[in-house]
């Protein structure tokens, strides 16, 4: 399997921030901060950011070393929830900014423009643990029926047909979603719809998981939660952040395995949405991608265009400046597993963070 870059990423995601600091000192050619910034940026949202944003504060205060910033992983709904509400500064969020929230209030900027700019973009995982078996391929109609519950055990033909040489078990598939409001959550749904609409049914697509009532269902919190309850029953099938798969089997979509570049490639292809600011750019994800592994998240950093606080803009600027440099990207992808933003998809989001102020 292709997982090793991600396991191996997985596994640096409990390192503490001090020597995450120190590797971006040190691939920056500096150990001591030039900057003259000072001040704390909050940051609330996304959990499947959580490698990432580790590594982009150690990245960032490694030049920055009188800025605080902090980032509290409660999902992205939450996240945005708590933006709006003026209790965080910025949001992570695995998706956008929705119609109905862009037409309510941004307590923590002075006017209701607001900058989104893909921030992480990883590989969603269908994964999984039965014991023995490591790898599995699946079509959306499939997988749509097995997290449904049109699909409730492991040897059903509609699987084993997939699957030529693997004997599956005659035992209950255990799903494990997401219980909280989960971008996840939406851009996994999104593509099942969008790929599988008459497996799908008329389920409505949105961050919080539509098919609970499947007997063999049980919730999760956050991304862990579910990397948990799937690390700890045999026969369990679930969705998460692939760079949190680690040792746990995984699904190949119509026989190609996930891959953090196979991400990055749709994203690059696919088109924003129409009808919003200049600076807010919501991707409408293009899933017909030849050869790439489409079951892919993107997921935003969310601030003001002119914020309530004075010298507010200013930090939060220079912290998603960061972000999307180079280097910040490179820190997120070496320590969370992620795929680098294209050069296409940088320069449009340089452009929408210059609007910061």
């Amino acid at each position: 399997m292709k997982k090793t870059r991600l396991i191996q990423a997985a596994a640096l995601l409990g390192v503490a921030a001090i020597s995450l600091s120190a590797c971006a000192s040190n691939e920056s050619g500096s150990s001591s901060s030039t900057s003259s910034l000072s001040g704390q940026i909050s940051g609330s949202g996304a959990s499947s950011q959580s490698g990432a944003q580790e590594a982009w504060k150690a990245g960032f205060i490694a030049s920055n070393a009188s800025v605080a910033v902090n980032y509290d992983p409660e999902g992205s709904g939450a996240g945005r929830k708590a933006f709006a509400g003026g209790t965080a500064d910025f949001a992570g969020s695995d998706s956008a900014v929705s119609t109905d929230e862009l037409a309510g209030k941004f307590a923590a900027c002075k006017t209701n423009d607001i900058v989104e700019i893909p921030a992480y973009i990883s590989p969603i995982a269908v994964a999984f643990k039965l014991d023995g078996i490591d790898s599995l391929n699946m079509d959306a109609a499939t997988i749509a029926k097995v997290f449904s519950g049109q699909i409730s055990k492991w040897n059903d033909p509609a699987i084993t047909d997939l699957n030529s040489g693997v004997t599956l078990p005659d035992t209950t598939i255990k799903v494990k979603f997401r219980g909280d409001e989960s971008g996840t959550t939406k851009n996994f749904l999104n593509y099942l719809k969008s790929e599988a609409p008459d497996a799908f049914g008329s389920a409505e697509v949105g961050e919080t998981f539509p098919f609970a009532s499947n007997p063999n269902a049980q919730s999760a919190q956050k991304t862990q939660g579910v990397k948990q309850a799937l690390t700890g029953s045999d026969g369990s099938i679930g969705y998460l952040d692939a760079s949190q798969a680690g040792d746990l089997g995984t699904v190949a979509v119509n026989g190609v395995k996930y891959s953090a570049e196979a991400a990055a490639k749709i994203v690059e292809h696919s088109k924003l949405i129409d009808g919003r600011g200049d600076a807010d750019l919501a991707y409408k994800l293009d899933y017909s991608v030849e050869g790439a592994y489409p079951i892919v998240l993107v997921s935003y950093l969310i601030g003001c265009q002119e914020y309530q606080t004075e010298g507010k803009g200013e930090l939060v600027k220079a912290y998603f400046e960061y972000v999307i440099s180079a280097d910040g990207q490179k820190q997120a992808a070496d320590h969370a597993g992620s795929a680098p933003l294209s050069d296409a998809v940088t320069e449009k989001a340089k452009t929408a963070v210059n609007a910061i102020k």
